[in-house]
């Protein structure tokens, strides 16, 4: 048996998640090849390919965005469709970098990229303003409670690095993003194309005084220390050794493995198992190099409890003094990512955490009006629709509100029939909370 050894969770993680996000032609792939090549994190072999392509198209520059649009289909449409991630660090960060499609079509996979994001990117070309793309991402950024939501005025180059046009752009995005809840925001003009304000400071703009890109990016506060929030546990497997049998060190091992999802777990804590509600001690942590004495999110381990209970997959160990409550009953916001509409009566599955239970539409209370920042009454979603709808679930959940917890409080709306992704769910009226910053926590300030 090996010596238990404490963990103290860490606040400092350099490690970034950020998302790009824009309308179609704003020049997302441009400025994500231009952060990675300026930053000098383009391998030797992608810059001589890059290079190499310009060149059969006749371009006298590489085609930065080609780092980024890996897809045969995207390289021949000059589009981005699929969300491409790429990795790459500087001397004081590491960062995660997910490059989102800008067209509306595909909307969903910007939901899937911003959905784990700790910052979002998000690019209007200093011509064209704000649209109703540019508002339907803000929306999505604040109903996903991404921390931190910065806006790059692109192609300021083209409007000759004009600072009128910059001011009154920086104007309508701070309307446009107190209106649809988005706590904290800022702006920075650039030009991907030239690398103004990327990674260095461009003398191109004098009237601007604040940091490039990448400066704002390595200065971004981290996130809370994972004890801030109370011990979540979705299960995901029970562990029963094979060689129990024959091995007496293991003969009435059982475990229950997962990731944490939320807070910290320790050797002798009282936790319940929802939804039966039993309630136990934690026994042991095991992980693959031995046990522990304390775990925290996000790590994946096995848990032991000093009780004979009945847990399987898709149940919830947390904090015996501080747990959710179990329902059917599910309020919810979500993005209607599927081609048929959603209306009342329809049949899903819904997927939260590692539980997949049935569920039926009660009704849909309504959609947001992008242009109004309110929610206007609807008797069905369609394809990018953001709206409220009421859910019966079939057995209960465990269940919170997004704004309380993104881990356990979102879901997936599943097609039954193909397992397709139908939507992405936030538990909770996220809307109103959505229009009314003032009652989520500011998580920062530039």
């Amino acid at each position: 048996m090996s010596t238990l050894a404490p963990v103290t969770p860490a606040r400092q993680s350099t490690l970034l998640r950020l998302a790009t996000a824009g309308s179609v032609d704003d020049g997302k792939s441009t400025l994500v090849g231009r952060l990675l090549y300026d930053s000098k994190s383009v391998l030797a072999d992608q810059l001589d390919a890059v290079e190499r392509v310009s060149r059969d198209r006749g371009l006298n520059a590489p085609d930065l965005a080609l780092l980024t649009d890996g897809l045969r289909a995207e390289r021949e449409q000059g589009i981005t469709i699929d969300v491409a991630y790429r990795y790459f660090a500087t001397a004081k960060r590491s960062f995660i970098l997910a490059d989102c499609p800008g067209h509306v079509q595909y909307t969903r996979n910007t939901v899937t990229g911003a959905s784990t994001a700790d910052v979002v990117v998000l690019l209007i070309d200093a011509r064209k303003g704000l649209l109703e793309q540019t508002r339907r991402h803000l929306a999505v950024a604040s109903l996903l409670r991404v921390a931190h939501v910065i806006v790059a005025v692109n192609k300021i180059d083209l409007v000759d690095y004009d600072e009128a046009r910059y001011r009154e752009l920086a104007a309508q995005i701070s309307t446009a993003g107190a209106d649809l809840g988005v706590a904290n925001l800022v702006t920075i003009p650039v030009s991907a194309l030239e690398g103004a304000n990327i990674v260095d400071r461009s003398e191109k703009t004098p009237w601007y005084d604040g940091p490039s890109l990448l400066e704002l990016l390595e200065e971004l506060p981290q996130a809370d220390e994972p004890s801030a929030e109370s011990f979540r546990f979705p299960v995901q497997t029970v562990i029963r050794p094979q060689g129990a049998a024959r091995d007496p060190r293991y003969t009435d091992y059982r475990g229950y493995a997962g990731q944490i999802a939320a807070g910290v777990v320790r050797v002798g804590d009282q936790v319940v198992v929802l939804p039966s509600g039993k309630r136990s001690t934690i026994e042991g942590i095991d992980t693959a190099d031995g046990e522990l004495a304390e775990a925290f999110a996000p790590q994946s381990v096995t848990l032991r409890l000093s009780d004979e209970i009945d847990v399987t997959r898709g149940d919830l160990i947390a904090t015996a003094t501080d747990a959710p409550e179990v329902t059917q009953d599910v309020v919810g916001t979500v993005a209607w990512l599927a081609e048929r509409p959603l209306l009342p009566g329809s049949r899903v599955l819904l997927k939260h955490t590692t539980k997949t239970v049935q569920a039926v539409v009660r009704d849909v209370v309504g959609k947001l009006d992008l242009d109004s920042a309110t929610l206007e009454p609807a008797e069905r979603l369609e394809l990018n629709d953001i709206g409220r709808v009421t859910l019966r679930l079939a057995s209960p959940i465990a269940a919170e509100e997004y704004l309380v917890s993104r881990r356990t409080g979102a879901f997936l709306l599943i097609d039954a029939a193909d397992g397709g992704t139908l939507a992405a769910g936030m538990v909770g009226d996220a809307l109103s909370a959505a229009r009314n910053p003032e009652d989520r926590p500011v998580q920062y300030t530039i």
